[in-house]
């Protein structure tokens, strides 16, 4: 089951909410490159991403979506090539409660609005499938991610130590 919805913010970037083979390989593959190069997280950090996107993958409902973020990467063999640079997903976890999770950008796509438009998309989604309350889970050292959930309304409700 999947939505398909695309939004075209510029020449080269796109954004869709179907699924395609190689997908969520690309998206725990960028989460685990990027948090490795700027957090300094080991490959635990992929298995962490991988287990519930594949759960995801397996369960998900029409309360359920994720969006996958395209840059236009050139001419291939007579066709447009396009590599994913980001992803979010709305997650069911009760019949009143979503999670937003998996929010990421790869550097050559941020400053462009695209992490505030999919948040709020996934907002918006998740008031429309009728959830009562989001929640979320960062990490300390994510200012430009914080900033963006406060901006939200999202608030700090507990804080966790914790080893990936």
């Amino acid at each position: 089951m999947s939505a398909k919805h695309s939004t075209d913010l510029s020449p080269s970037i796109s954004i869709r909410t179907d699924l395609l083979p190689g997908d969520i390989g690309m998206v725990v593959h960028l989460h685990g490159a990027i948090y490795a190069q700027e957090q300094g997280w080991d490959s635990t950090f992929d298995a962490y991403v991988a287990g519930p996107i594949a759960k995801f993958v397996r369960s998900r409902s029409h309360r359920d979506r994720i969006w996958i973020v395209e840059l236009e990467a050139g001419e291939v063999g007579g066709g447009t090539s396009k590599r994913i640079v980001g992803s979010v997903a709305i997650v069911k976890v009760s019949e009143t409660e979503a999670q937003l999770r998996w929010l990421l950008l790869d550097p050559v796509a941020r400053g462009l609005g695209l992490g505030r438009k999919l948040a709020e998309e996934a907002v918006e989604f998740s008031k429309s499938a009728g959830y009562s309350s989001i929640f979320l889970w960062t990490v300390r050292g994510l200012e430009a991610a914080t900033g963006l959930y406060e901006s939200l309304g999202f608030e700090e409700k507990e804080e966790k130590t914790s080893e990936i």
